[in-house]
């Protein structure tokens, strides 16, 4: 597809890294090394790497998309350039905010797309690569490729497009199952952020996540920390939320962060095709998000993992 260089007005087909830049919120075309270091400066040329999260429990409903979405969102209304990657075929994210690409998640694995090419503008600095019921297809696909390949697709698709040229942050909502799919998510990312509702059965997930990361160290090489716990649904009117929260912070300490209070109005949120913020800015829901933001922005380089630390 042609496109029309930002600084010089010539048209051409954008073949390489270094034509497409992320800058002020919005895509721009170069059609050289010149007309780009003239449009954005030397500094565009830096070497960076953008932050890799991802979003897991395989507990279903414990507010993985919520929180995926409105951190991703928070983020990014801080003047951040964020991606965020739905892992999952139920496409949550999409439907949340109200997008649907011409091309998927799907087509990135299984077809080679160019991440950057089917990555959907939501909000200033915010692109969405969505994902629909194709994607249990790609899992399969996933299935048939070598074992040793399998695990690790993701990781050669978005790095072979060099996304932390264009993206601060990429974050990733994963499925809540443990698939080859969450497999390629963990392979590509550096820390996790585990949602976990105020329950006892909960618990047994953060195991089982835990487990799982300490899987993919061993058998896949790639180390993967448990950045955060994040209690949700929490009601401190009921004694069982708090017992379940300070079993939380007993075990992870400061990696536990302050609960996501129930709240109405992030379940509404999505109807409306938005964020918390966008939806009620004075709710109690935007209030805890924003912290979870603020945390993530402030904590550049976590401690070391808790996956040792699994029962």
């Amino acid at each position: 597809m042609s496109k029309t260089c930002n600084h010089c007005s010539k048209s051409f087909i954008a073949s390489f890294v270094y034509q497409v830049a992320i800058a002020e919120g919005a895509r721009q075309y170069f059609c050289s090394m010149e007309c780009r270091k003239a449009g954005l400066g030397e500094e565009s040329f830096r070497a960076k790497r953008a932050r890799r999260v991802a979003i897991l429990n395989q507990k279903g409903g414990t507010g993985k998309t919520t929180t995926a979405v409105n951190l991703a969102a928070g983020v990014a209304e801080k003047g951040h350039n964020v991606l965020l990657i739905d892992n999952d075929s139920q496409g949550n994210v999409g439907v949340s905010l109200g997008v649907s690409g011409e091309k998927s998640l799907y087509h990135v694995i299984v077809e080679g797309a160019d991440p950057t090419e089917v990555a959907v503008p939501v909000r200033p600095g915010l692109d969405v690569i969505t994902a629909d019921a194709t994607l249990a297809a790609a899992d399969v696909w996933l299935a048939n490729q070598t074992p040793r390949q399998r695990a690790r697709v993701l990781t050669r698709r978005l790095n072979s497009m060099r996304i932390s040229r264009c993206y601060d942050y990429v974050v990733i909502d994963c499925g809540p199952s443990l698939n080859l799919l969450n497999q390629n998510a963990l392979s590509y990312v550096d820390e996790v952020v585990i949602p976990v509702t105020c329950d006892y059965l909960a618990l047994v997930g953060v195991k089982q996540v835990l487990k799982t990361l300490k899987d993919v160290q061993k058998h896949l090489h790639h180390a993967v920390r448990v950045s955060a716990v994040l209690p949700t649904f929490y009601d401190a009117r009921t004694r069982l939320g708090n017992e379940v929260l300070k079993a939380l912070q007993s075990h992870f300490n400061e990696k536990c962060l302050p609960p996501i209070r129930a709240n109405t109005k992030l379940a509404e949120a999505p109807s409306h095709r938005q964020t918390i913020f966008e939806y009620d800015p004075a709710s109690h829901g935007a209030s805890d998000y924003s912290r979870v933001v603020n945390w993530l922005m402030d904590n550049k380089h976590t401690a070391t993992s808790n996956v040792e630390r699994a029962a």
